[in-house]
């Protein structure tokens, strides 16, 4: 897996996005701090709003920037969004009222909107060969992982000499080391688009994926993905904390349950995908993830919850949750001509971020009204749904190239020129503005 970090323009960006990712890692230390000191008790209720306010800001924001990205260089439309960023994690000790937290958070978070799904739009470019492309999809998850385990441990070691406040510093300097990595190298230039309007260049992404059939499965993998994530993610300090009693140790060991499970399905991730298809890959960690909450949803309410099964739990849900997510950039990939590749990951970022803003919510309320339990089933049931919706949708046959014709087209036309029936790699463009039916894809038509 290490082997694609020889090449220097991936390995240049692999290093900006790790070094982003300990910046925002510090940066969710420093701010839960930072609502405790402005909020006091009610610093849980800041840190709710700023999450639901960067899940809008995902939402709204994300096709919005990539339809205005192709106006300037790649290269500097990344820098430029990381010094953003960091001007915002500047600003940020300074505050002194909550209303300002919010104000820079939909900022910093607006900035992300548009980094992000450039960034990851342009690996594929970077990394042409399917091969390579996965190790690089795996390696970001453990990223991602190890991110989540160590900027934690790395900032209390901070804050044992330093103040808080002090940690922006860190996420600044985060943010410029990115900014200067993406400026050391040359990245390809997409395609050109072609010339649209602007209402046509902000839904082309959401219209293409949403046409895919095998984008719409991966739309209902996301919203499991969401379910099971929003119970770790919101409601594992309650049960660490209430339900089991235990100390913040124990809760850290619970979480990194999670991230090592994860971790471990992304290390296996890129030998398993030379054998097996992203569908049967992604359906089985969707499956095995759901199934462990159920198990534990039920376990729970038959003897209560303890803290063996949490962690067995956590750890099976983390590596059904990699295995999920992370083949997803391979699907985007083979879903889009190049130029449309950065409306496309623009897309899949808005709407699974709009599963998160629906589950985030969802999770914290039933467990505040009803308890672990009741949380755990309902969150596993939403789950259920959405791995029978992809099942329902991804169809087993799923071929690249799929023979058709084109009835709406003159003779003459340049794309019919090698035959009325044709076959390539099948996405939707102009040309091909729905998906065949699975009687057409059977027959060749």
């Amino acid at each position: 897996m290490l082997g694609i970090l020889s090449n220097r323009t991936y390995r240049h960006l692999f290093a900006a996005q790790v070094v982003a990712l300990v910046g925002t890692g510090l940066a969710t230390v420093a701010l839960g701090l930072l609502a405790w000191e402005l909020a006091g008790g009610d610093a849980g209720q800041v840190l709710g709003t700023a999450l639901a306010i960067k899940m809008v800001a995902y939402v709204t924001l994300s096709p919005v920037a990539q339809a205005f990205a192709d106006r300037v260089p790649r290269r500097t439309f990344l820098v430029v969004l990381n010094l953003v960023r960091a001007g915002v994690a500047l600003a940020l000790p300074f505050v002194t009222e909550v209303w300002q937290i919010y104000g820079l958070i939909f900022l910093l978070q607006a900035a992300s909107a548009g980094f992000t799904p450039a960034f990851q739009a342009t690996i594929p470019d970077v990394l042409p060969d399917e091969e390579d492309y996965t190790k690089a999809l795996a390696l970001s998850r453990l990223a991602y992982d190890l991110e989540s385990l160590l900027s934690p441990i790395l900032a209390a070691a901070l804050l044992t000499v330093v103040s808080f406040p002090v940690l922006f510093g860190g996420t600044v300097i985060g943010f410029v080391a990115s900014a200067a990595l993406v400026l050391s190298v040359t990245l390809p230039w997409p395609k050109p688009a072609e010339k649209r309007d602007v209402l046509t260049r902000i839904t082309r992404g959401s219209r293409i994926y949403l046409a895919t059939l095998r984008l719409r499965a991966l739309l209902a993998l996301s919203f499991s993905v969401a379910a099971a994530g929003a119970m770790v993610i919101v409601n594992t300090v309650v049960l660490v904390r209430q339900d089991l009693g235990l100390t913040d140790e124990a809760l850290a060991l619970t979480l990194a349950a999670f991230g090592a499970g994860s971790m471990v399905a992304a290390f296996g991730l890129p030998r398993l995908l030379e054998t097996h298809s992203d569908r049967r890959v992604m359906l089985a960690g969707t499956a095995g993830m759901t199934l462990a909450l159920c198990l534990l949803g039920i376990a729970s309410a038959i003897w209560g919850v303890r803290w063996s099964w949490l962690l067995t739990a956590w750890f099976l849900v983390g590596a059904g949750y990699s295995a999920t997510i992370t083949p997803s950039g391979r699907l985007l990939r083979r879903s889009g001509h190049a130029e449309d590749r950065p409306a496309l990951f623009a897309a899949q970022f808005a709407l699974s971020h709009a599963c998160f803003l629906i589950t985030y919510p969802l999770a914290g309320w039933l467990q505040a009204a009803h308890g672990s339990v009741t949380a755990m089933l309902t969150l596993a049931a939403l789950s259920v749904i959405g791995l029978m919706a992809a099942l329902a949708l991804w169809p087993r046959r799923d071929p690249v190239e799929i023979p058709h014709t084109h009835d709406d087209l003159p003779a003459d036309h340049p794309h019919i020129a090698e035959g009325a029936r044709h076959s390539h790699a099948y996405v939707i463009d102009d040309l091909h503005p729905r998906w065949p039916a699975d009687r057409e894809i059977a027959r060749g038509v």
